[in-house]
């Protein structure tokens, strides 16, 4: 049950590490200057990039960490 628990929290870590390197990697994209129909396509890709990062840490936080008494940023 343990290993289960375990995957899923690495499963979970690794969704919200993934979605953390996509958002900065599309805002790192937004400062260069490459014209409004592209800033404009790199805010639609921020926004959503940013609720993959809120689902992300959704998960997270319902998924208990394995130590009692522990918190979801000991599990981060």
């Amino acid at each position: 049950m343990l290993e289960l628990l375990d995957l899923e929290l690495a499963k979970a870590r690794q969704r919200l590490n993934r979605a953390e390197c996509a958002l900065e990697r599309a805002e790192g994209m937004l400062e260069a200057d490459n014209g409004v129909s592209v800033n404009l396509a790199l805010c639609c890709r921020i926004r959503s990039a940013q609720r993959r990062v809120a689902d992300a840490r959704d998960r997270l936080a319902k998924i208990k960490p394995r130590r009692p008494g522990g918190d979801i940023q000991s599990a981060l």
